[in-house]
């Protein structure tokens, strides 16, 4: 009989690692705080890249559920400069290799793929503890618990699992987004859809941006990037949207109005969103029974591969405990060398990034990597 695995947060990562499980026939359950599958919005859009994001959704044999979800011309890029020139415009001519995808409607079909009842919805964990022989207590919000024989935590930035085999704890980037809409943007703000054409936009400064990204019809969704203080961003009254949008928009006076509409008509109040990062290179010592993916694992500041990082994790963990079903000290020995060594690469690349996208030489520097590239820039947005 396989090793059942205890997955710890129903996010991106620890779905896929559960479908593929599942494809393989090893028995798991998953544990995820919210209370139900439409408890809370589920992000923005998502670029899955050929390299990982695409290839877990092979190894879950579910690439085809994901190209019926891919919203067609969101690989468009165009850059423009504060004052509302565009520099760069990149249409989406159906040749690139990041189809862009709804967070939500991913997770969606991942939550579809399971048995019923795979998630244990509901089931906050508030504490971990060890009970030897790579056996592991969970306990949740209500009191109850669970022990597991295997246990993976995909829980996110804030990973109740990680204290088990780490004592790094994410630390503030110097960076925040702020989130906000516009719906039915060609209608009701024409101007601003114009700017942000048919997939995505961003518009930077030195320590500075507005990203936007076309969603489902009309929709953009902006985040806006400011690289202030915690301090700076707790002195703003964010239940006063009003008022919350205009000091964030102060931030870019001068800059063309159908950028700067995306923060002041914003249709929804806006949500900070400050970004935080583990250690460059976060690894740990191999402790028998536990294990961590994702965020959980590697947390890092928005660089277009987060989700992509998350669902490979799960996929190749997945494949290493399916080739190791009654040994998942062996699988858990193949997994987290790769792991680490991939993620330590992405948070390289990562650093190098944001200084072309935020650095003093912003935008040129970004614009002339990817057009040498010959390839869309991955855009930098939370939870990408």
């Amino acid at each position: 009989m396989p090793t059942p695995v205890t997955i710890v947060g129903a996010g991106l990562g620890g779905l896929t690692l559960a479908r593929v499980l599942h494809v393989h026939g090893i028995p798991a359950a998953v544990y995820e705080a919210e209370p139900s599958p439409s408890a809370r919005a589920q992000g923005g859009m998502l670029d899955i890249h050929e390299h990982n994001g695409q290839s877990a959704l092979r190894t879950a044999g579910l690439f085809q559920e994901f190209r019926a979800l891919v919203l067609e011309g969101r690989e468009a890029t165009r850059a423009l400069a504060p004052d509302g020139t565009v520099l760069h415009d990149e249409p989406d001519d159906g040749t690139g290799g990041r189809p862009e995808v709804l967070r939500g409607e991913l997770r969606r079909m991942l939550l579809d793929s399971l048995p019923a009842g795979t998630v244990r919805w509901g089931h906050k964990a508030t504490g971990v503890r060890a009970l030897g022989s790579g056996r592991h207590e969970v306990t949740f919000a209500d009191g109850t618990t669970v022990t597991s024989r295997l246990l993976v935590g995909a829980d996110g930035a804030w990973s109740r699992v990680r204290p088990l085999l780490s004592a790094a704890t994410p630390v503030y980037s110097g960076m925040s987004f702020v989130e906000t809409y516009l719906f039915d943007a060609d209608t009701r703000h024409p101007a601003a859809a114009k700017a942000v054409g048919g997939g995505g936009m961003f518009a930077l400064a030195p320590g500075k941006g507005i990203q936007a990204h076309r969603e489902d019809g009309g929709t953009l969704h902006t985040y806006v990037a400011l690289r202030r203080s915690e301090d700076w961003f707790a002195a703003i009254d964010f239940t006063d949207a009003t008022a919350a949008g205009a000091r964030i928009a102060a931030e870019f006076d001068g800059w063309a109005p159908e950028l700067t509409a995306l923060i002041t008509d914003g249709e929804t109040a806006p949500v900070l969103r400050p970004l935080h990062t583990l250690p460059a290179g976060h690894r740990w010592d191999r402790l028998p029974g536990v294990t961590l993916l994702g965020d959980a694992a590697h947390l890092m500041v928005p660089n277009g591969e987060g989700a992509n990082l998350a669902m490979y994790d799960g996929a190749e963990l997945g494949r290493a405990l399916a080739a190791h079903p009654d040994d998942p000290e062996a699988a858990l020995a193949v997994y987290e060398p790769a792991m680490f060594a991939r993620s330590a690469a992405e948070a390289e690349d990562t650093v190098r990034l944001h200084e072309l996208m935020f650095g003093d030489d912003t935008p040129y520097g970004l614009i002339a990597m990817f057009t040498a590239d010959g390839g869309p820039v991955n855009r930098g947005r939370p939870g990408a």
